[in-house]
């Protein structure tokens, strides 16, 4: 009898470690809506050179990414703003990925879009508009003859794209005034239905990547950099996305509200997966950047980074 029984035990053993390594080749991953299209593009491309590994991968916005981060209730969380002094004393553990940006928004079927595109609008009257509240009317900023209520939205829920739309007109996301709108999708609808709405969207909400082209129903509202009343040509390149990342990239568009997105955890992560997944985000996985939409980083933040999980 005890010639079955330690056999038996010895696979019983076996079996529960192999089990173990199975379940730790899952990655859980949530966060920032602005990081979750070029996520899911990445772990759909790691997981054909590796297809043990598993991906659990939600977008709620980066403050659910940071708080399930740190709370330990995913491996790593999408981050898409400034990590805060505050955030590092809790622990918070960071590399970066990659870049995009905020834009503001508006409906293509404003009345008055060619003369919002025409002149635009300076950073201050951004600011008037979803901080002050001392505009409040499209005939505060384009005359008499268009005179209609500015229906101003914003998000919801704790999220990096109005942190750092917040931190480009001098606030912080509770300062941002306007409607409610929960999520990404659901900001970039709701300025799309109201022909007399403003929001902001990060960039992969607005561009089709696969055409270049801004989505059905929503503009660009192009910033007036120079504050000079109208916009020069080398202010505007909302056309076509390409465009806008090559700005980004060449820094022609502010930061904030372009900026770079991380992946973040509490402390270092431990599982060889997860450090893996990592390092090929940072060296292989780079070549999807441009292709889903993104901004690379530079070589040197790369090596930074690098080295940062070697550490």
């Amino acid at each position: 009898m005890k010639k079955i029984i330690i056999p038996v035990l010895i696979l019983l053993v076996l079996f529960s470690c192999v089990s173990k390594e199975k379940k730790d080749k899952t990655i859980n991953i949530s966060g920032a809506f602005a990081l979750y299209p070029m996520v899911v593009k990445w772990s759909e491309e790691y997981a054909k050179e590796n297809p043990e590994v598993r991906f659990n991968i939600s977008a709620g916005g980066a403050g659910k990414g940071m708080t399930d981060a740190l709370s330990g209730t995913v491996d790593l969380g999408m981050f898409s703003r400034e990590i805060s002094q505050e955030e590092i004393d809790q622990g918070v553990w960071w590399v970066g990925l990659c870049k995009d940006a905020v834009l503001p928004t508006i409906s293509a079927d404003n009345p008055f879009l060619d003369s919002v595109k025409k002149r635009g609008l300076s950073r201050e009257e951004f600011k008037s508009i979803f901080i002050d509240g001392t505009i409040t009317n499209w005939s505060q900023l384009f005359g008499n003859d268009f005179d209609m209520e500015i229906v101003v939205f914003t998000r919801a829920d704790a999220c990096g794209a109005a942190g750092t739309w917040a931190l480009y007109l001098d606030g912080k996301q509770e300062d941002l005034l306007g409607n409610g709108i929960n999520g990404d999708p659901g900001l970039a609808e709701a300025v799309e239905k109201e022909p007399a709405g403003i929001g902001f969207n990060n960039t992969a909400y607005v561009y089709d990547i696969k055409t270049g082209k801004k989505y059905p129903g929503i503009e660009v509202i192009p910033i007036d950099l120079n504050a000079n009343g109208k916009i020069d040509p080398n202010e505007y390149f909302y056309d076509d996305f390409n465009e806008v990342l090559q700005a980004i990239s060449d820094g022609l568009y502010p930061s904030p509200p372009a900026r770079e997105l991380y992946f973040v955890s509490k402390g270092k992560p431990e599982k060889e997966s997860i450090i893996d997944f990592l390092k090929w985000t940072l060296t292989d996985g780079q070549k999807f950047v441009q292709e889903a939409g993104y901004v690379p980083i530079t070589q040197d933040k790369i090596d930074e980074y690098l080295k940062k999980l070697e550490q």
